[in-house]
């Protein structure tokens, strides 16, 4: 056997122990979001995602896409885009007040439910958003790393975790990198790990969906046969309130 196939099969494992971790240990917690994010739907509400920097993939993952929710609207200022600038994205998540202006213009609901990924969970950004959104009597849901967010500089005063409704923790490690196992200096595991909560997320939501008997708003691909006309409905009925849409 050679050494790259022995290198590939270790760093394999520890991803799939790490996903089993996440799963388990955010049982319970992925319930109490299911039902939050359940209760919106009924309630024709809107679930918004936010992040900065590289949690931006998380948000991408929740929106437009095949088999996940059309209520979505993404959170976003191009500022914090890594590839519109790598330190002023670094900065613009530092900064205080970009999270008032950002969720000001999107609109803000207490039957809405707002998702915050960050997994540091310290700078001004993401901890801003939960503050906001919390004093409009929105529900959060922080999707972080409670360890990461430990040990990090506690730039806002408080971390994102500590002024969620709820919290997914996605346990990535600080410094996010988990390869070699010993002294880990690559393969950042956050984007795998968080993609992964909001999977298992969305399977909660279709099985207490099917329970409860309420039709949630669900994406076919517009690449399958009937796939935009299945979700032409869906367009004429979200398009005015999440503007990503257009």
């Amino acid at each position: 056997m050679t050494t790259d196939t022995v290198t590939g099969s270790d760093y394999g494992n520890l991803v799939r122990t790490h996903l089993t971790r996440v799963e388990q240990q955010n049982a319970a917690a992925l319930d109490d979001v299911a039902e939050l994010v359940l209760a919106a739907v009924q309630a024709d509400g809107t679930i918004l995602t936010a992040g900065a920097g590289h949690s931006l993939a998380a948000v991408a993952e929740t929106f437009y896409r095949a088999g996940g929710l059309a209520c979505v609207r993404p959170i976003y200022h191009p500022e914090l885009l890594p590839m519109h600038g790598a330190i002023s994205s670094t900065a613009a998540e530092r900064r205080s007040g970009l999270a008032g202006e950002v969720l000001r213009e999107a609109g803000l609901a207490p039957h809405d439910v707002l998702f915050v990924f960050s997994t540091s969970g310290v700078n001004h950004y993401p901890v801003e958003l939960a503050q906001e959104a919390a004093n409009a009597g929105c529900p959060v849901v922080a999707v972080t790393s409670v360890a990461a967010s430990a040990q990090a500089p506690r730039r806002a005063g408080v971390t994102l975790a500590e002024v969620a409704t709820v919290v997914l923790d996605n346990l990535v490690p600080p410094g996010d990198s988990t390869y070699p196992e010993h002294a880990p200096v690559t393969a950042a595991i956050s984007t795998v790990a968080t993609a992964f909560l909001w999977n298992l997320l969305m399977v909660r939501l279709v099985d207490k969906a099917a329970e409860t008997g309420v039709q949630l708003p669900l994406w076919r691909s517009a690449n399958v046969e009937g796939g935009d006309a299945a979700n032409a409905d869906l367009l004429r009925h979200y398009q005015t309130r999440i503007p990503q849409l257009g």
